[in-house]
């Protein structure tokens, strides 16, 4: 089999504003910043890598000015993160300061068990309070 536990995963999507992206994943949720794009290069998309270092897995958020994709997120496009505790209202807090909004899930899955905040470009993030597996 190509694909186990060990492959990297890759999220790619657009945003409006990689530094609204940045505050929300790195200020607000803790990610690090894994690879940014520091110059304007004709021709190129504008990127923001985030994600947890040495993780299996990073979100690449992209922004092309020249040719800018308006991001369309559905109330189902999720971002789970399964925390094994409860969610703490402080983290919440964090989120919406960092230019989250706290929203109620379509599912109602998700607030029974967790918390719904959707980032600046409108994407969903869960921090469920259950565990994988």
């Amino acid at each position: 089999m190509i694909i186990d536990a060990q492959t990297h995963v890759r999220v790619a999507r657009p945003s409006r504003d990689l530094a609204a992206a940045e505050r929300f994943y790195v200020g607000g949720l803790g990610l690090d910043v894994l690879w940014r794009s520091t110059e304007r290069v004709p021709g190129e998309h504008d990127l923001l890598m985030v994600g947890p270092k040495d993780g299996s897995w990073h979100f690449e958020l992209t922004h092309d000015p020249e040719h800018p994709l308006e991001p369309t997120p559905t109330v189902d496009d999720l971002f789970v993160l399964y925390l094994g505790v409860p969610v703490e209202e402080e983290q919440v807090e964090r989120l919406v300061a960092s230019g989250g909004t706290r929203v109620a899930a379509h599912n109602p899955y998700w607030d029974t068990f967790g918390v719904t905040v959707a980032d600046p470009d409108g994407y969903r993030l869960v921090l469920c309070s259950r565990t994988w597996g």
